[in-house]
């Protein structure tokens, strides 16, 4: 890893702001879109870009904003990688973020979000959080491969789990959905009774597919030969280059996926679950010299 002094911290506008504390990640997950050309790393993916000053810089914008909204984080870079642990700069962040009264929503695929689950607590009762994980294969063999260096899936629910148990609400991103990897019903059921067992707000699916992108594409390719010998020529000939690549499945999964979600009162629209995300509720709370 290496260390920056970053310009801004806070993306978006109109009550609605995103940060990304890190830059690349090391969970190695081989589908991951962030290692696609479009952003421009001047670095190795693995080689971690840690913005340093992001608490300060946080902690200033934050201050200056009159209006209280939800921050969003983890969008391009996982904020409990491998780094994090020794660093605690998303840590900090939510202590910024709960002493100026903001929410949070905040994304992961490590059991990590743990160690800050009393900061996420406190956040929750005085303003809102919301804890994203990621579930891609019920299979934790599978998984070893397809998220090679973070905590299984089974980890992962017990996480969603312990989250429920504080009354804070989650949200499970089901994808990408690999074809001919992690595209069959068997799959996608077994990751829903999950969601249903650890008390899930709602499940977000984009078709039951993946994206592929300059960057990622050849990365994932060398995954799938590593892997998967022969698949690499199965996508080819299939795909091409093609932005989207939906599964061979993906009108049945999807008519699965979504009647098992309106049965089990799961939100499984992603408008839904994004204005879930993004609301804040009105709350009382006392003035404080932050306010003056």
């Amino acid at each position: 890893m290496h260390f920056v002094n970053a310009k801004g911290i806070l993306t978006g506008s109109g009550g609605h702001y995103g940060m990304n504390l890190y830059r690349g990640c090391t969970h190695g997950c081989i589908y991951c879109d962030s290692r696609s050309a479009c952003y421009q790393f001047s670095h190795p993916f693995e080689d971690v870009e840690v913005k340093q000053n992001a608490p300060e810089l946080l902690e200033k914008a934050l201050r200056s904003k009159r209006q209280r909204c939800m921050i969003g984080t983890g969008s391009m870079s996982d904020p409990y990688m491998h780094c994090e642990e020794k660093l605690n700069l998303t840590g900090r962040c939510l202590e910024i973020i709960l002493k100026y009264g903001f929410g949070v929503a905040i994304q992961t695929k490590s059991d990590l979000i743990l160690r800050d689950i009393d900061l996420l607590d406190e956040i929750n009762r005085s303003a809102k959080c919301v804890v994203q994980m990621t579930l891609t294969t019920y299979d934790d063999d599978l998984c070893r491969i397809l998220e090679p260096n973070v905590c299984n899936t089974k980890r992962r629910i017990e996480v969603l789990a312990r989250i429920r148990d504080r009354g804070i609400p989650t949200i499970v991103w089901l994808t990408p959905i690999l074809p001919f990897i992690n595209d069959t019903a068997q799959n996608i059921t077994a990751i829903l009774d999950a969601c249903v067992s650890a008390g899930v707000r709602g499940v977000i699916d984009f078709g039951m597919g993946l994206t592929l992108r300059e960057g990622d594409r050849e990365y994932y390719y060398a995954a799938l030969d590593r892997h998967f010998p022969g698949l690499k020529q199965r996508y080819i000939q299939r795909y091409g280059n093609a932005y989207a690549l939906p599964s061979p499945n993906a009108e049945a999964l999807s008519m699965l996926f979504h009647g098992f979600c309106e049965a089990h009162g799961i939100l499984s629209n992603p408008e839904d679950c994004f204005r879930f995300m993004g609301e804040l509720p009105v709350r009382d709370r006392q003035m404080s010299i932050f306010d003056l």
